[in-house]
């Protein structure tokens, strides 16, 4: 998604941008600009020689200044096409998350680092992000940058989209991220249960899809909240079902800079969020949103349950969040950082 955006941003500004996806699948994004497909295999990781000769073959064709890799697949593929068909072009490798609570073992360390010696700037998504990554690879220290994620300024009062959670019980809590374990779903759930003590008409909802959703949804039913717990999928409206409402919540245990806490920044909705990666350096506690020492639950929802009063310290906190994100974080701007790392690469 955010590739997406920062691509359409590059475009407007006058350059180029071709998004390539590696495997094939459906999504509906953000992008009006020109697409290409590798068609890779995601059994064949390591060895997609298809895949590598296809992106070779599209170099070739758009003779591009630059090569970005968004994660740690599109890395891989970009490496290998560049080894085994030999182009030029340098590589930007973008670090969205802290890469130590991934990469544990030497070997995965040193088969990692192979990789990482082709990229010609690591763009970190943040200072923790960055200082993390320094530590694992000193030896690429000094091609390290930070540039944030950014978010798209949006519409917010359409009156056809005020009701995507309609009929839904007050508070309304509000959790937008895949369903994957860094996102912490089963101890969210026993938060829920902790903040229903105090507040019993709550109720939570997931914007999102992934591999452990039907197991989520399995323990709702067990746990017997099917009444104050919904599950929506993937949405292209997220932030609208945020700016509906009261708290966003954001366990993770693993983070980089997650956009959703930007979008609720936009959205003036509060933001109550584990301290991990980069989250502090938006999360100012009680200046921006309250911080919650990881793993702590019973902190966490009482921070909760503290964002929902409607006191004048929380409306000058909700304020506060606005203005760092329309200062430092629209992706308008951020593509700006991004041309200025490309410039600085290019051969």
């Amino acid at each position: 998604m955010f590739a997406s955006q920062l691509s359409t941003h590059i475009n407007e500004k006058g350059d180029k941008a071709i998004l390539v996806f590696v495997f094939p699948g459906k999504a509906p994004l953000p992008f009006a600009g020109e697409t290409r497909h590798l068609n890779g295999s995601p059994k064949k990781r390591m060895w997609d020689l298809k895949a590598w000769r296809n992106l070779a073959r599209i170099i070739k064709e758009e003779k591009p200044d630059v090569v970005q890799a968004n994660a740690g697949d599109t890395l891989k593929y970009a490496v290998f096409s560049k080894l085994f068909f030999k182009w030029k072009q340098p590589i930007v490798f973008r670090n969205a998350s802290t890469i130590s609570l991934y990469i544990k073992t030497t070997p995965a360390k040193l088969l990692n680092g192979f990789f990482f010696k082709y990229a010609s700037r690591i763009v970190s998504v943040s200072r923790t992000s960055a200082t993390d990554f320094a530590k694992l690879f000193p030896q690429f220290k000094e091609r390290i940058v930070t540039v944030p994620i950014g978010i798209e300024e949006a519409l917010l009062n359409d009156p056809a989209k005020e009701n995507v959670i309609p009929g839904a019980s007050k508070p309304v809590l509000v959790h937008v991220g895949g369903f994957s374990f860094e996102k912490n779903h089963v101890r969210l759930i026993a938060i829920f249960e902790n903040i229903l003590k105090k507040q019993p008409g709550a109720s939570l909802h997931f914007v999102g899809s992934g591999p452990l959703q039907a197991q989520i949804e399995e323990l709702v039913k067990q746990k017997g909240l099917q009444q104050q717990i919904y599950f929506y999928g993937f949405r292209n409206d997220a932030m609208q079902f945020i700016k509906n409402a009261d708290v966003l919540l954001l366990p993770s245990i693993i983070e980089g800079l997650p956009g959703v806490i930007l979008e609720a920044f936009y959205c003036k909705t509060p933001v109550v969020a584990y301290d991990v990666g980069g989250i502090g350096e938006v999360v100012i506690n009680n200046k921006t949103g309250y911080l919650v020492p990881k793993g702590n639950e019973e902190i966490f929802a009482d921070r909760v349950l503290a964002a929902l009063d409607k006191t004048p310290e929380n409306q000058q906190l909700v304020q506060h969040a606005w203005g760092l994100v329309m200062s430092e974080y629209l992706n308008a701007n951020i593509a700006k950082k991004f041309l200025d790392v490309y410039e600085s690469v290019k051969k």
